[in-house]
């Protein structure tokens, strides 16, 4: 049975327990969103109605909530009178119906039934639980937007692979994709850009055409109530105080005005950016910025219910604060020391500000620089040292080094590889990732809430590019994320890579454009687009 993550206790008997026209469900309280999740999804790809049903009867799958249990842990029974799938929580319950797909075989995850069909499932126990609480999946959609049916497909991905944190980068210098009602301008001017470079910053080639679109109100409301249904929490990310030229470019009083005034020539104006790589355009630390912002994050914390709310943080150039005289005087007023004073100030406003209203603040580890906003918690993207200051200090972490679990990073370095970005990150690569750094206590790893892969779109021009970079290492990630491996160098990539060779198949299934073991196919790549390749290998801390 070859089970994508694996799980951590199972037992096999012989025999097979087949699934009749009679096969339905008992529902127990909490299991009602499993049961409409198993009719919609394995009722579509087996013909099968799936009734409801009452104990006692034979071919049911009997869903229960047994309070026992961990809270995402589930224990799977077929036997060969019926099918049982109790968990901990609700949630725990989908995480089994999961893995009770993955069992049907890779049929299972079509959308319709092949004919003449046959389905049976192993007569076999399993009981399991993750590992970490945050298994997540962050996904780029300032710099190339995907549409919102594309983000509903992510979240059925994540599912299949029980994932269950999705961090959606909404804001970027490249475009703002998050309808705020008070500020219509985030998006009738933030969310679109002129022209578009291909490749990394230093190619030569654009597309000469707009780029751009954002999702309403209503769409994020959808996103986030058909991830509930997933039991996938949404945590958005607004950037401040960098990572912010769309929003400069929709309200240039947002910018320090003092600075650009004098570096645009013929004008003041931005316009949202078309390169990769970090703008120099960053928030001026204002009362008004903070009130401007307060506004946004009001209408973010009616969309999203998520106990974390992410902030970016991360690469605020302050060239334009030791510039800006406006910034200078901010700087004596408050009595800091230097910019990333003014930085840790900024982020220590609204850390403050989301406290107040039962939030709690995320950004990448340069919050740290200045000092830690002291409600804060760290996602350590520049290697581990983030998270293990982080850590030993007390606060929460998500693990997600660039060198480890950065999918925009190339899978090889072959000549065929699509815009070769970064280090070479191979399948077994992230499968030998170790989020908790072995130089942790075992009180402070507690603070290692779990990790998390990045997606960056710079170079994904639509979904079968983005399907290229997260596929298949995620199914390596998930892995990680869930099961308790041993060390690193103990883990079975051989056997992981034989029971890939039935998740291909389940891939295939769900119309995913993965990345073949064999190498890209010729569609994939993408001859004369300039990448970023870095050699060697990447340091580990």
């Amino acid at each position: 049975m070859d089970l994508i993550p694996a799980p951590r206790r199972m037992e096999r008997a012989t025999g097979c327990y087949e699934l009749g026209d009679g096969f339905g469900i008992e529902t127990g309280p909490g299991t009602e969103g499993t049961a409409r999740w198993l009719r919609a999804t394995l009722g579509a790809a087996t013909g099968l109605a799936l009734p409801p049903r009452k104990g006692g009867e034979y071919d049911v799958l009997h869903l229960s909530v047994r309070p026992g249990l961990d809270a995402e842990a589930y224990r799977l029974v077929i036997a060969p009178h019926g099918v049982h799938i109790q968990g901990g929580s609700p949630a725990g319950v989908f995480w089994g119906a999961q893995t009770l797909r993955q069992l049907l075989g890779p049929d299972a995850f079509r959308r319709a039934p092949l004919p003449g069909r046959t389905w049976r499932l192993p007569l076999t126990e399993i009981r399991d639980s993750p590992r970490f609480r945050w298994r997540g999946l962050m996904l780029d959609v300032a710099r190339h937007f995907m549409p919102k049916e594309g983000v509903l497909r992510y979240l059925d991905l994540m599912a299949a692979h029980k994932l269950n944190v999705f961090h959606f980068h909404l804001t970027d210098d490249q475009g703002w994709r998050i309808e705020i009602r008070k500020y219509p301008r985030l998006t009738e001017v933030g969310s679109w850009r002129a022209r578009t470079k291909i490749g990394h910053r230093a190619s030569p080639l654009w597309e000469e055409k707009p780029h751009g679109g954002h999702y309403t109100q209503d769409d994020i409301r959808e996103i986030v109530a058909y991830a509930a249904e997933r039991h996938i929490t949404v945590v958005p990310e607004i950037d401040v105080p960098g990572h912010s030229q769309a929003a400069i470019a929709a309200y240039p009083e947002l910018g320090n005005t003092d600075v650009i005034a004098a570096s645009i020539a013929g004008g003041t104006t931005l316009s949202v950016w078309d390169t990769w790589g970090v703008s120099p355009n960053v928030l001026a630390p204002t009362d008004n910025t903070l009130r401007f912002y307060e506004g946004v994050f009001e209408e973010v914390l009616e969309l999203f219910p998520s106990e974390f709310i992410h902030v970016g943080g991360d690469e605020c150039l302050k060239d334009q604060w030791r510039q800006s005289a406006t910034a200078q005087e901010r700087i004596r007023e408050l009595g800091l020391n230097d910019e990333d004073e003014l930085q840790a100030w900024f982020i220590g406003h609204f850390d403050d500000w989301l406290r107040a209203r039962g939030r709690r603040l995320i950004g990448w580890d340069e919050i740290l620089e200045g000092g830690l906003a002291k409600g804060a918690a760290v996602s350590s993207w520049r290697g581990y040292a983030g998270g293990i200051a982080a850590a030993r200090a007390g606060h929460d972490v998500v693990m997600c080094p660039e060198q480890q679990v950065y999918l925009d990073h190339r899978q090889d370095e072959g000549a065929d590889e699509p815009v070769p970005i970064g280090y070479v990150r191979t399948l077994e690569d992230v499968y030998r990732f170790e989020p908790v750094p072995p130089e942790l206590t075992p009180d402070e790893a507690r603070h290692v809430l779990g990790t998390q892969a990045n997606v960056w779109t710079e170079v994904m021009e639509d979904h079968a590019r983005v399907d290229y970079q997260t596929f298949p290492r995620l199914a390596a990630f998930a892995e990680v994320a869930w099961s308790g491996l041993p060390a690193p160098g103990e883990r079975d990539f051989a056997g992981f890579e034989r029971r890939m060779a039935a998740h291909y198949a389940r891939l295939d299934a769900l119309g995913v454009a993965y990345r073949p073991p064999t190498g890209p196919r010729p569609w994939q790549r993408r001859p004369g687009v300039l990448g970023r390749p870095i050699d060697g290998p990447p340091p580990n801390r």
